[in-house]
C-alpha cells in the first residue's frame, strides 16, 4: 500500500480538485489528512488504487510523493495504540504519519508510514 502526498497550492479549491480527480477516476480514498508545512500544503492520501491515482495525478501535473505504508490491525480497546507506538519507539522508529482506516468485529485496522519499515515489522511481529 502506498501514501501519497500531494503538494497543492495554498488557496480554496485544492482538495476539492484532488478529490473530484480521484473520484473522476474511479479511485476510492481509504485514508485522508492534511497539513500545512511552511506555505506550502500537502494532503496525504491512502487509495485502493495505487496505480490510477498515480497516473491521474501526473497527468494533471500535480506534485506528489509516494510513500510505503504498513498495515497493522490492533484490538479495538483502550490503550493498543499506545503499546504499538512504545514498542516503535523502543526500536527507534519514527512515524511520520497514521491513519486510522476503519474498525471491524471488534479490530481496528491502522496505516502508517515509518523511517525505517524493516525495523518496524520486528518491532510489531
Amino acid at each position: 500500500m502506498k501514501e501519497f502526498d500531494v503538494y497543492v497550492m495554498d488557496k480554496p479549491g485544492e482538495l476539492a480538485k484532488v478529490c473530484e480527480l480521484l473520484g473522476s477516476n474511479g479511485v476510492n480514498i481509504k485514508a485522508i489528512s492534511s497539513e500545512r508545512e511552511q506555505s506550502r500544503p500537502r494532503i496525504r492520501i491512502v487509495t485502493d488504487d495505487e496505480a490510477t491515482t498515480k497516473s491521474a495525478l501526473k497527468r494533471l501535473g500535480i506534485l506528489f510523493e509516494e510513500n510505503e505504508v504498513m498495515n497493522v490491525r490492533l484490538p479495538d480497546k483502550p490503550g493498543e495504540l499506545g503499546k504499538m507506538a512504545r514498542k516503535l519507539a523502543r526500536r527507534m522508529v519514527n512515524v511520520d504519519s497514521i491513519y486510522i482506516l476503519g474498525k471491524e468485529n471488534g479490530m481496528t485496522d491502522i496505516a502508517l508510514t515509518v523511517d525505517n519499515i524493516k525495523k518496524a515489522q520486528e518491532a510489531l511481529k
